[in-house]
């Protein structure tokens, strides 16, 4: 093979660009009802949390595994839990809030 015969190498291909990273603005996204329960729970309590949420498993013998058997089958409570969970994150996260209570 001559020089004049060598072919060219080719260009590589461009590569489409990379997707990007999908972030969530829900405050619940990849948080457990579990974690969600125990951060309320070391923020706030049992007795405010009960205030809170009028759920019987806040205040009569109140346990972690006890309320989360409780709002797995109870959907108003379990979303009432979520809601005061995204009412305490944007709180927490923005100083300026001074709302006492969480919306119902």
């Amino acid at each position: 093979m001559t020089p004049d015969e060598i072919p060219e190498p080719k260009a590589p291909t461009p590569k489409p660009p990379a997707a990007k990273a999908f972030k969530s603005k829900d405050p619940m996204h990849g948080v457990t009802l579990e974690q969600a329960l125990t951060e309320l729970v070391d923020y706030f309590g049992w007795q405010a949390l009960s205030r809170m949420i009028p759920a019987r498993c806040f205040y009569n013998l109140p346990s972690i595994s006890s309320s989360l058997r409780f709002l797995r089958q109870t959907p108003w409570a379990r979303d009432k839990v979520e809601n005061t969970y995204r009412w305490y994150v944007r709180r927490f996260r923005d100083k300026t809030d001074t709302s006492a209570l969480p919306p119902e």
